[in-house]
């Protein structure tokens, strides 16, 4: 016996469409990978799938422009290894996966990356979201750490800066390599020799 369609209301959500999705809290990995995403960054974490703000234009301004002179940086030193950036998946636990705007995997890493996701990165890079700036700056800075991802920048448009953090051996906490503003350099601890200007990079035009 068929029924009848639900009344459609403005305003609401497409209730059909929804409840072929599992509820939160019960997702599986699979089916995470298996959802369509569109444009949107969507991110993992014990069940729950977190959908991410919509990127600005500034914000992909100056992911492009990192990610240039990142990449950059490892033709010219000959380092190897990949240069990456978002929806590409970064695994910081059993079943959690976030979405950095940029990460660099070194060789070894890169050569054990998985179509879909990494086991951790060597480098990572946010950029702040106002709209959801406790995930960047407190809850990824704990999951990165405790991935053991020796390296964090994190790209803070709002303050004008970029927050350079490193994990020592054996460490489950960031401590910090600098906070460089407008005006100066931000450097890495793990590529040697690459540097960023904050102004530039925070005011990229393409």
């Amino acid at each position: 016996m068929s029924h009848a369609p639900t009344q459609r209301r403005a305003g609401e959500p497409a209730w059909e469409i929804a409840r072929l999705f599992p509820n939160q809290g019960g997702w599986s990995e699979q089916e995470y990978f298996d959802l369509s995403r569109g444009n949107r960054l969507v991110e993992f974490s014990d069940g729950f799938v977190e959908v991410l703000p919509m990127p600005t234009l500034t914000h992909q301004l100056i992911v492009q422009f990192l990610f240039l002179a990142v990449r950059q940086h490892v033709i010219e030193r000959g380092v190897g290894g990949l240069v990456l950036v978002a929806p590409y998946c970064v695994r910081v636990a059993p079943e959690t996966y976030r979405e950095p705007d940029l990460m660099y995997l070194a060789q070894e890493r890169a050569a054990r990356a998985e179509e879909r996701f990494s086991e951790g990165a060597d480098l990572v890079m946010e950029v702040v979201s106002e709209s959801n700036r406790s995930h960047d700056v407190e809850t990824k800075r704990i999951e990165y750490a405790a991935a053991g991802i020796p390296e964090y920048w994190i790209v803070d448009p709002k303050e004008g800066r970029i927050l350079v953090l490193g994990l020592e051996p054996g460490a489950s906490s960031y401590v910090e390599h600098g906070t460089f503003a407008r005006g100066e350099r931000a450097t890495s601890r793990l590529l040697p020799g690459l540097v960023v200007d904050v102004a530039e990079a925070l005011t990229a035009r393409g």
